[in-house]
């Protein structure tokens, strides 16, 4: 090697050498523009009030506007393919709910593959269920309801916000512990499914607290449990299902995720910006208004809860033969 060819190798090198990692580069300048914020559900809904308090929280963090984009059709599917796709530069984001863990079984074909596709960054809060019966029902515990759905199995009903929904899931995963058989009765969503247990039309159903809290509030419903592995703290009287005897110890949740490829030190910035703001004590008062706990997670431990889930709900789609529509 000649040696005017030598230095220009070692000139080379050395800019290399200089030059920071692609992923440190974008993360030193991130962000520089505004940032979105995918909500695959309408306009209106708890998880976009969710996503636009969040946004106008992470705005004043960190320097950009931060909008939200409702995207919404097949169960969530629409909004979150448009975030798989995009690039993986940070400036588009997703907040879903337990749906990516549920669709991968429900839906023949999917989309996106939320294993693959998708960059875990945060969860923003949990939600459990809430078991209700309207006032005059026969049953001021889950224990007579048990034994009302054993003396006469299918005659109660269950609704939910429609099938392979949440509420769904969690029906048929109470039947399953209880050993009872009840009918489900889907609705176009949980506002309707809620308004028919009120009306007496519907037997029982398991919803979120932000689909029911005021109505439990109000005395218009009768609250007997609720879901996941410790008492609510807004209703610290309400038993837990493990407490009574079935361990129906599930929690929806909201999680933010990025694309696939989006480097780890703006996921890690991201993920540490929505902890800060959730973990607040406004931020903890503002997401037990929207019926969350906010728990917080690193994206490794979102990325758990996903491998956890998915399989735990794929099986109650399987079994009782759960079909998307």
């Amino acid at each position: 090697m000649s040696h005017t060819l030598r230095r220009h190798v070692l000139l080379a090198l050395a800019a290399g050498a200089l030059s920071p990692l692609p992923g440190l580069a974008q993360q030193g300048t991130w962000p520089e523009r505004p940032i979105k914020i995918v909500v695959p559900y309408g306009a209106g809904g708890s998880v976009d009030a969710i996503g636009r308090t969040l946004a106008q929280e992470l705005s004043s963090r960190l320097g950009q506007p931060v909008v939200v984009e409702n995207r919404t059709g097949a169960g969530s599917n629409v909004g979150s393919a448009y975030v798989a796709k995009s690039p993986p530069d940070g400036y588009t984001l997703l907040l879903t709910s337990p749906g990516n863990a549920i669709n991968v079984t429900l839906f023949k074909q999917m989309p996106y593959d939320v294993r693959t596709e998708l960059t875990q960054v945060a969860v923003v809060g949990r939600a459990p269920g809430i078991v209700l019966v309207r006032p005059d029902f026969p049953a001021n515990n889950v224990k007579e309801l048990v034994a009302l759905a054993r003396k006469e199995p299918g005659k109660l009903n269950f609704g939910s916000g429609g099938p392979g929904s949440s509420e769904h899931l969690a029906g048929e995963m109470f039947k399953t512990v209880a050993g009872i058989d009840m009918t489900h009765v889907p609705y176009k969503g949980a506002g309707p499914a809620v308004q028919d247990i009120m009306a007496g039309h519907a037997t029982t159903g398991i919803h979120d607290l932000a689909s029911v809290g005021p109505h439990v509030a109000s005395g218009k419903v009768i609250a007997l449990a609720v879901t996941g592995p410790r008492r609510w703290p807004a209703l610290p009287d309400l038993p837990t299902f493990a407490e009574l005897g079935y361990p129906l110890d599930i929690a929806g949740w909201n999680a933010i995720h990025a694309p696939a490829g989006t480097s780890r030190p703006i996921v890690e910035r991201m993920s540490a910006e929505i902890n800060r703001v959730i973990q607040s004590p406004e931020g903890r008062e503002q997401m037990l208004k929207f019926g969350l706990l906010a728990t917080g997670t690193t994206p490794d431990e979102l990325g758990a809860i996903i491998r956890r889930d998915t399989p735990r709900w794929g099986e109650v789609i399987r079994k009782a033969a759960i079909k998307a529509q």
